[in-house]
């Protein structure tokens, strides 16, 4: 017999426990009053799986604050669950909402080796570093099944093209050969993303994720395998895990990651909902102070889109935040750095003339 949820049940694996108003609607289903309903509204927060054939895959970045100049996403939605996922609001362009339904109804864009394809063999297209996971994570649990990401890989070492890949699951280990192809011919870098070392904190923001010590794990095992890799240190919240800031650079340094980056947390539409809702329900001794310091690192909100300032923050708390992060690098992180990317071995327009 199929599990009935209705709203208000806490649904287990998910950051997200409520569902938020999509800005793009003009109607929604609400319980505001419960007398007028002949039964309770019930929502399924088990994992939906959609395809779609996608008329483009590659987006080129306009931000100056993002060090990438094009991103491609092979899926939307994450199921990771990510209670401060900047990347919710994107969900609502599908007329869902940002909340349950980004974690749950996934969409896979089935032919995105096909699409990436036909721009690698385009004559105008330049050969310029794409970033896998600018948005949603490429590794997340539905690729274990459709291998999409593994199918993009394949492409990019064949025509020899730069590739940039974030992520924070160990799935990446599956890819090691292509990787380790795409590493011996200067192609790729990696960054895994570690937000906490802290388990039981891990398990409640982050629920579908790997552990911190499988991250740990991760980066020693592309380190080992000459990937270059490196540790992104993100979001940073205050009263919340920032103290971690040389905990976590450390053991990413120990690992074998070569450069480290970060980012604070910023809660751009309804990501600040179900932020606040999360930070209430699991740290309730604690959600006033970390909230009211996220809106001192943004000029007294807890949004921001200001480019230069988005990432960084500003304030007193930002300026600790970042100090402290610099310092953390320059110790761990001072003698290390990436190799360059060789973008002179494209294979353009699919020449593929190996002499």
């Amino acid at each position: 017999m199929e599990n009935r949820f209705k709203l208000g049940d806490h649904f287990k694996g998910r950051g997200a426990q409520i569902k938020t108003k999509n800005r793009f609607l003009t109607r929604e289903y609400v319980t505001e009053h419960i007398e007028g309903l002949d039964e309770e509204l019930h929502v399924n927060p088990h994992t939906k799986i959609y395809y779609e054939q996608s008329k483009s895959i590659v987006n080129k970045i306009s931000s100056p604050d993002l060090g990438m100049s094009y991103s491609l996403n092979p899926y939307q939605g994450c199921e990771h669950g990510c209670s401060y996922c900047y990347a919710r609001n994107t969900h609502e362009n599908y007329g869902l909402d940002a909340g349950i339904d980004f974690e749950s109804k996934i969409m896979v864009k089935t032919n995105a080796a096909k699409l990436l394809e036909e721009l690698f063999l385009k004559k105008s297209w330049k050969a310029n570093p794409i970033s896998l996971s600018g948005n949603t994570d490429c590794y997340q649990p539905i690729e274990r099944k459709l291998s999409i990401t593994r199918d993009l890989l394949s492409l990019f070492l064949k025509y020899r093209h730069p590739v940039g890949i974030i992520t924070k699951n160990s799935l990446i280990l599956r890819d090691l050969d292509i990787l380790q192809e795409l590493a011996q011919h200067h192609l790729v870098h990696v960054y895994i993303s570690i937000t906490t070392l802290d388990e039981q904190l891990r398990r409640a923001m982050e629920p579908r994720t790997a552990c911190a010590s499988k991250r740990i794990q991760t980066i020693a095992q592309l380190s080992g395998s000459g990937i270059p890799v490196g540790v992104m240190n993100a979001p940073i919240i205050p009263g919340l895990n920032d103290h971690e800031i040389p905990s976590i650079l450390k053991a990413a340094s120990d690992a074998g990651a070569l450069a480290a980056g970060k980012t604070l947390i910023r809660l751009n539409g309804n990501v600040a909902p179900i932020f606040k809702n999360w930070i209430a329900t699991h740290y309730p001794n604690r959600a006033s102070k970390v909230w009211n310091q996220i809106q001192s690192i943004h000029g007294g909100q807890v949004n921001d889109s200001r480019f230069g300032k988005r990432m960084t923050g500003e304030g007193k708390i930002a300026e600790i935040i970042n100090q402290l992060f610099l310092t953390a690098k320059n110790k761990q992180f001072q003698h290390k750095s990436f190799p360059d990317y060789d973008l002179s071995l494209f294979r353009k327009g699919g020449n593929l003339n190996l002499f």
